[in-house]
């Protein structure tokens, strides 16, 4: 039977099955492992976890301890398609059974995700040449649809087919890049990141090659529909009035009409575009469909909508820290699939590349690139102190090992008016 326990029982040895708090305190990704090593042990003790459960049947128990019994599972077990390990995340939000949903994907296998076969910085030149292709492309296919002429989609696979092959290679490359964008570019450059987004969290869900290119087709095609908006409504710097808004919503239906007409849509495709405003509570547009109505890509594709576009500066506003926005659509109760949630934290990292982050040696730092097997621990950039509130030379600095740094919070680039941060982790591509 599983154990509640003071974090300050812990022992080297012990199975930790799930963490209490907030899962961006968590100083693990994931949970239901043994304590193997001193550091471990530390992060967990120096992080503001004060409870944790244990299972004592397949690790050591608390000796002359009474601590609280769970007589049952404390969460109810995840469906397939959270087969592969979830951040600790998971764990904290899908606290109740979720309904039956379609079979539309085969459960994703346990096979680890080969390491990237190249560096964030050499993928980083590949990637920019991708996304400025994918740019024309998209716009190209706007202007076409403004002018009445069908769309053919078949004509993107090659598109879908250096993106995915570039996420394979190093996935945070392209999926940061991408959220790069000028308020002129936006609509876009939106479609290049959410296929990114959308090939980089079917990876994380076990999609193979080719279900990988259907989910980044999905997502490359799913705002097709905002070709047919009025562009000052399209553009408009300023909040939208009720009148405009409806407008507005009226896109996904219009995109959905376009891609029937269009050359090789799958109906997935069709799919996504139609109701990636559907939220997980049945609140959404334009149906207002339950979560059990909604495929999965359809889910996948509202998750990663909603992240690009929180993220990225558009016409209206400035673009959120990527870390903040996590945190910001964890809290949206009811929005999203939250164990598809989960997976998506995993794929982009607690701190994506791009956070402005604080260490625990009082300096800011901007994440420069993901650890996967320790997402709390990215490699960062170190360009400022807090103590001298100076800039210091930089430092690469690597969360991961061999250091007693680490990350303790998240800082508001807005609140600092840095102008710089992105040059900071993509160097010239950000001035592209």
């Amino acid at each position: 039977m599983l154990k509640k326990i003071r974090v300050d029982q812990v022992r080297l040895g012990m199975h930790l099955h799930a963490l209490e708090g907030a899962w961006m305190d968590h100083p693990f990704w994931k949970t239901r492992f043994i304590i193997r090593e001193a550091e471990q042990l530390r992060k967990l003790q120096e992080s503001v976890i004060a409870e944790v459960w244990i299972d004592p049947e397949k690790g050591l128990d608390v000796a002359d301890e009474a601590p609280a019994v769970l007589p049952t599972p404390l969460r109810a077990p995840a469906p397939a398609v959270a087969a592969r390990t979830l951040p600790a995340m998971a764990t904290a939000t899908a606290t109740t059974s979720l309904p039956a949903r379609p079979a539309l994907r085969p459960a994703p296998s346990s096979t680890p995700i080969p390491a990237p076969s190249k560096s964030f910085a050499e993928e980083m030149r590949t990637a920019t040449a991708v996304c400025e292709k994918g740019k024309a492309q998209v716009k190209k296919m706007f202007n076409e649809a403004r002018l009445g002429r069908a769309i053919d989609a078949e004509s993107f696979m090659p598109l879908v087919q250096e993106i995915s092959d570039s996420v394979i290679r190093n996935p945070g490359a392209i999926v940061s890049l991408a959220r790069l964008k000028t308020q002129d570019d936006y609509s876009y450059m939106h479609s290049v990141a959410v296929c990114a987004l959308m090939v980089a969290l079917g990876r994380e869900l076990g999609y193979d090659e080719e279900q990988c290119r259907t989910a980044g087709t999905a997502g490359l095609l799913h705002d097709v529909g905002k070709a047919l908006m009025p562009l000052d409504i399209l553009n408009k710097p300023g909040a939208l009035t009720d009148a405009e808004f409806d407008v507005m919503r009226s896109h996904p239906v219009r995109g959905f009409e376009l891609l029937q007409e269009a050359r090789g849509a799958e109906q997935t495709t069709m799919d996504v575009c139609l109701h990636h405003h559907e939220r997980f509570d049945g609140g959404g547009y334009p149906h207002k469909l339950p979560n059990d109505k909604l495929d999965q890509l359809v889910r996948m594709g509202s998750i990663c909508d909603v992240y690009d576009a929180i993220t990225s500066n558009r016409p209206y506003k400035l673009g959120w820290d990527p870390a903040d926005s996590i945190g910001k659509m964890a809290s949206w109760k009811g929005q999203f699939d939250p164990v598809i949630f989960a997976t998506f934290v995993k794929s982009v990292g607690i701190y994506p590349t791009g956070s402005l982050v604080r260490l625990h040696s009082d300096r800011l730092a901007v994440v420069i690139e993901q650890n996967p097997a320790m997402l709390t621990a990215p490699v960062v950039r170190v360009f400022y102190s807090l103590k001298s509130q100076m800039p210091v030379s930089l430092q690469r600095l690597d969360l991961s090992g061999g250091t007693s740094d680490r990350i303790v919070g998240r800082e508001s680039p807005e609140k600092w008016k840095f102008t710089f941060l992105d040059e900071l982790w993509a160097g010239d591509a950000a001035k592209r």
